[in-house]
């Protein structure tokens, strides 16, 4: 059954006079702009041939449904007649959604940071005809402030210079796609043998600007960026047990994840987590929720857990899970993929404000809790004129207003009440509850329910491993139903190829390489959650239609796009892991995965030149990749193996998975031996399963290493010792 996605802003609203040709597209972002007077196109052939026919340059304005600079630059400017008649007379007006064309995003993206040093959206970029970017930035105000020329006279200008000279300005953007690809084809011409010398120079690197006060990296604006967790977890698990570098790199780790999850960037009411943090202490946030970051920063919060056994860490990757079943999971089962960082102040109303539907005045919160306000307020940093730092809210718009944070430990509210500090958590739990309770009257914020493959990979691998080191069989259902929301709705069969995303219907957008790469990790850890080989078999199935599609023959690695649209001039590879990783990246980790299980010299092969394509990278910033070093890391150490031999589901069975899953194995792979299709399947090409079997009718764990195996053990006390050593 096809789901029904839930209401969005897609009609027009009243009195509209204006309709464009994105009335016509599935995007909430697109849709948003629909009855913008700018005369839009989506990006694609129709546009191109008007310009040429016209003689005109293209305005190509990319953004996303949640950004909330791009509707502050549409209100006051592409909602503005005056402004839009000049757009509309002197150039022909594309609008993209990143998210569902990041290969549209990285060509322009990659223009601008190069010609002026940053990055973001909207991002504005004007081409010639044939599409060669001349001018580009991101957001204009619609008059000169902030240090930037207004729109409207940026406008006049770029027409005023292509009718002046237009020849100029076409070989200007000819010369400029020429050096684009010859710095992207010789960043990687010279591939480096990356080594552990990479590994422990990216972890000077991240040290020297790790944030020992506040956790974190750097300074404000402050991101969450989980692959640096991520990598940081790997280094301890690598080092000698009670090494500095380990012990140091542990602590980041666990510091940063704990002043997170007491800031403001955490939603303390209901879960999840807010994009960055505008300040350095995590206080106020940039409050849109991503699906990408609830995925990978659940995974963090789940490994902290099964290093340290600290319930506090279970208890936010429970928030954030719990958060995207509630509030960003489909009735068929797949992930939206955000949710706006801006909502109207009342309902009813039509003024917006970004943060309003989270944030307090200390009079809503003590009507609200009544004899309990004054303890929450202690607790959660709430004051009578707001508690947003000096310098946070240079708009003004928490003025008088309250972003819930945790200002005490419940030890140190307890100590100033006199009361147990179970007292106190149990009593804020409850009155969290009240809060949200109450929240829930309020306007929500714009939901972007787009269905995206490669952030539903990401979600589905969280989910799996929640089920692992949880065992909580709610989390299993989760990414299971998510990944059967893929396979059914987003992926070919018979081509075996993958789309982009899903509204209503497939986008028609086939998937990108981050589209296999994070849906194919997903099914890998699906796999080692449920046991069920044919997660496995279609993991397979899509790393060959990935390397048929992506991989780079000559110097490895995957590019980002296939290579098919002559309307992307730029074939790139993802160099960087950011908010979301690599695709080469987690590729990388995917084939050194499966050329263990499948005992697969070529695919290894395959991962180790994937790492090696970046090796020159490495080399100058090792730190610009950390889930890269992951990989390496991984492909250093001898292949590890736990497999469990005796019926899925047996009791017996279970108890040696779950003590398994106790512990923090990231270069382990763990398989079941059940005597069924899926111990034939593996044993086709791992030619150990065939003699995995129990011991005296009791299910028994193998423990391998370079496919060499100890004696079997058959109860948890014995694994528990060999997993320890």
């Amino acid at each position: 059954m096809t789901p029904t996605p839930p209401a969005v802003a897609d009609a027009p609203p009243a009195h509209v006079e204006h309709t464009n040709r994105l009335a016509r597209e599935k995007s909430p972002y697109l849709l948003q702009h629909a009855h913008n007077p700018v005369d839009w196109y989506p990006w694609g052939e129709e546009a191109f041939a008007k310009a040429r026919r016209e003689k005109k340059p293209i305005f190509l304005s990319i953004g996303y449904s949640t950004c909330h600079w791009c509707h502050v630059m549409e209100r006051e400017s592409f909602e503005n007649e005056e402004v839009a008649a000049v757009m509309n007379a002197h150039f022909v007006n594309i609008k993209v959604d990143r998210e569902e064309r990041p290969d549209v995003d990285r060509v322009y993206m990659t223009f601008v940071q190069a010609t002026t040093g940053g990055g973001g959206w909207p991002l504005n970029v004007w081409l010639t005809p044939g599409l060669k970017p001349f001018v580009g930035g991101t957001y204009f105000p619609p008059e000169d402030r902030y240090g930037q020329p207004g729109f409207m006279k940026v406008l006049h200008r770029i027409a005023d210079a292509w009718e002046g000279d237009r020849a100029k300005i076409s070989q200007s953007g000819d010369q400029i796609i020429a050096a684009l690809a010859h710095s992207a084809n010789t960043s990687a011409e010279k591939p480096g043998k990356a080594n552990a010398k990479v590994i422990e120079a990216a972890y000077q690197q991240i040290a020297r600007g790790y944030d020992a006060r506040e956790g974190g990296f750097g300074g404000a604006p402050k991101f969450p960026r989980p692959v640096t967790l991520n990598f940081l977890f790997h280094v301890y698990h690598r080092s000698a047990p009670g090494s500095e570098a380990g012990e140091a790199a542990l602590g980041m780790g666990l510091f940063t994840l704990r002043k997170m999850a007491a800031g403001g960037i955490h939603d303390q009411l209901g879960g999840g987590f807010h994009r960055y943090s505008v300040d350095a202490a995590w206080r106020v946030p940039h409050f849109e929720k991503m699906l990408y970051d609830q995925a990978q920063l659940a995974s963090s919060y789940l490994d902290a857990y099964q290093i340290t056994g600290d319930l506090r860490y279970e208890g936010i990757a429970r928030d954030t899970l719990d958060y995207v079943r509630r509030d960003m999971t489909d009735p068929g089962g797949g992930f939206y993929s955000a949710e706006d960082a801006d909502s109207l102040t009342t309902a009813g109303g039509s003024e917006k404000a970004e943060g309003a539907f989270y944030v307090w005045t200390k009079q809503e919160i003590d009507e609200a809790l009544g004899e309990y306000g004054e303890l929450f307020d202690y607790q959660y940093g709430v004051e009578a004129d707001g508690n947003a730092p000096e310098g946070s809210d240079p708009q003004g718009e928490f003025k008088g207003k309250n972003i819930l944070y945790e200002r005490q430990t419940f030890v140190e509210t307890a100590k100033h009440f006199g009361k147990s500090e179970m007292d106190v958590d149990e009593s804020m739990r409850y009155r969290r509850a009240t809060l949200l309770e109450e929240r829930a009257k309020r306007p929500r914020p714009h939901l972007d329910d787009k269905i995206i493959t490669a952030w539903n990979g990401l979600m589905i691998s969280a989910f799996a491993r929640a089920a692992q080191v949880l065992g909580d069989t709610a989390y299993l259902e989760a990414a299971t139903r998510a990944a059967d929301f893929v396979r059914s709705k987003l992926y070919d069969e018979k081509a075996q190829t993958l789309v982009r995303s899903y509204r209503g219907g497939p986008s028609g957008i086939g998937g990108f390489a981050e589209d296999y790469a994070f849906y194919i990790q997903g099914l890998l850890d699906l796999y080692e959650a449920s046991f069920d080989v044919q997660w496995l078999q279609l993991a397979e199935q899509l790393q060959a239609t990935q390397d048929r599609l992506f991989w780079d023959d000559k110097k490895g690695g995957y590019f980002g796009s296939t290579g098919d649209d002559p309307s992307i001039l730029l074939r790139l590879k993802e160099d960087n892991d950011n908010a979301e990783p690599a695709p080469s990246s987690i590729a990388a980790l995917n084939l050194l995965r499966l050329a263990q299980i499948r005992d697969s010299n070529e695919l290894r092969a395959r991962g180790e030149k994937t790492i090696a394509a970046f090796g020159a990278s490495l080399d100058h910033f090792p730190s610009a990749m950390p889930q890269l070093l992951v990989a390496l890391d991984f492909s250093l150490t001898k292949p590890k193996q736990i497999i469990i031999a005796g019926q899925a589901g047996a009791p017996e069975t279970r108890e040696l998975i779950e003590e398994v899953h106790r512990h923090y194995l990231p270069d382990t792979i763990v398989l079941l031996a059940d005597g069924g299709e899926g111990q034939k399947f593996l044993a086709g090409k791992l030619e150990e399963m065939k003699e995995m079997k129990p011991v005296d009718d009791k299910a028994a764990a193998y423990v391998c290493e370079n496919f060499t195996c100890k004696a079997p053990v058959t109860t948890r006390e014995e694994l528990r010792k060999l997993l320890s050593r």
